[in-house]
């Protein structure tokens, strides 16, 4: 796999059914006269963010905030301004990642925290642009959301639950850092030491806890620059000089977080053997 595998992930994903980058007229001026109105005529107490998205906090919540890259579980019904419904969840909800939805829920969710619940109005631009005929959807369409966010989902204890056990059923002796990053050193190397800025060269397989390899470079390595990683590597690559050798095992928090990329499911573990061959 190319060195770009590695690399943060720089931009935030959208919903498949998301057309704004094909939307050809500006439903700006006209959304924002409608949402007004509609919040007028509903004596709604609503704030109004920088992107033109619309909220009303009906009940904070008092657990975990989301984020913007979160997994969490949301109780929703959907619906337009002349109130006609297009959407309703269960009342157990959807579970989903906020960087894969509609960037008026990616916006908009983290607003609340777990047990709160409100309303976001969503302009076209932060929604479905020129229409979505398979969610029947028109063109230019405002939508409304009553949400509740039932709960936020972390990983970090599960991931660290599943290292630990990882560490334990294959006799390692590794060292966990603060940010959860456990590394082994099998030779430690007798060269220069990089720093969390340095360009590299390293051999390396990736896998995860199961054993399945998902990525492995040859024996020449990749040249990375440490800064254009995942953190994991930004951090772990530090503890070894040249010539050195171990592992990398990574919480999702510090590879690629709740977001499948690329073959990795979200929220993975991941284990990396590394051997660093230069420090450039």
């Amino acid at each position: 796999m190319k060195y770009s595998f590695l690399t943060i992930i720089a931009v935030f994903f959208m919903s498949c059914s998301d057309n704004n980058s094909d939307e050809q007229v500006d439903y700006t001026t006209q959304n924002e006269t409608e949402i007004k109105a509609y919040i007028a005529e509903n004596k709604l107490d609503a704030k109004r963010t920088d992107t033109g998205l619309y909220y009303v906090i009906n009940e904070q919540g008092t657990g975990k905030q989301a984020t913007a890259i979160s997994n969490v579980t949301v109780s929703y019904k959907g619906y337009f301004l002349d109130k006609k419904g297009f959407s309703q969840s269960t009342d157990a909800g959807i579970t989903v990642n906020l960087q894969s939805m509609i960037k008026g829920w990616t916006e908009g969710i983290p607003f609340f925290k777990e047990g709160g619940s409100g309303i976001l109005l969503v302009p076209a631009h932060l929604a479905y642009g020129s229409g979505d005929i398979s969610k029947n959807i028109p063109a230019g369409a405002v939508l409304i959301y009553e949400i509740k966010l039932t709960a936020v989902v972390d990983n970090s204890t599960a991931n660290d639950a599943e290292i630990v056990k990882y560490i334990a059923d294959n006799q390692l002796n590794a060292v966990k850092t603060n940010s959860g990053l456990y590394y082994v050193i099998d030779n430690q190397g007798t060269g220069k030491q990089p720093i969390s800025t340095s360009n590299v060269i390293v051999a390396y397989k990736g896998y995860f806890t199961n054993k399945s390899v998902f990525d492995q470079s040859t024996t020449l390595g990749i040249s990375i620059g440490l800064q254009d990683v995942i953190k994991g590597w930004t951090e772990g690559i530090p503890y070894f000089k040249e010539g050195g050798s171990g592992k990398l095992l990574v919480p999702s928090s510090l590879g690629y977080g709740d977001y499948a990329y690329n073959g990795i499911p979200g929220g993975s573990v991941l284990i990396f053997d590394i051997n660093l061959i230069s420090v450039n």
